[in-house]
């Protein structure tokens, strides 16, 4: 399966490292992707956290990594993700940067339930947690 991470999974990020770990199953960079249709991406709660909003069409075309991963990674991350009471698996088309190129379906973890607030945060396009925003995402280890 091929998976769309944009958030703390990314190459740089915090929790990149469960998607380097063998133990969890593979994981294969694809490339550099971005959404083909907009969506919010927004950092909220407590914790920091980037969320990818179920609104195709509103927000920005979102930037992040296309990974192809084994069925024994992708029940790993339903997991890490908090699949389906924090996150849901949804499906969406990225484009893949490169010579490579193209497009992909992908699943991604966005999330549907969310509260009315959330729509008024700012919309990003590319997440970093060391980002601007000065909102640092605060890990699970630390929680």
């Amino acid at each position: 399966a091929h998976v769309f991470v944009y958030g703390t999974l990314k190459t740089g990020q915090p929790n990149h490292r469960v998607l380097l770990d063998g133990a969890h199953g593979r994981a294969t960079l694809r490339g550099r992707a971005r959404t083909l249709e907009p969506y919010p991406l927004v950092i909220a709660g407590e914790h920091n956290i980037p969320w990818l909003l179920q609104l195709p069409g509103h927000g920005r075309c979102v930037a992040g990594e296309v990974y192809a991963v084994d069925e024994q990674m992708l029940r790993f991350l339903d997991e890490f993700e908090g699949c389906p009471d924090m996150y849901q698996r949804t499906r969406l088309t990225v484009a893949v940067e490169g010579p490579a190129g193209g497009t992909v379906q992908c699943f991604a973890y966005s999330t549907a339930t969310y509260p009315p607030e959330w729509l008024q945060l700012p919309h990003l396009d590319d997440y970093d947690s060391q980002g601007e925003h000065g909102l640092r995402y605060n890990p699970r280890e630390n929680r």
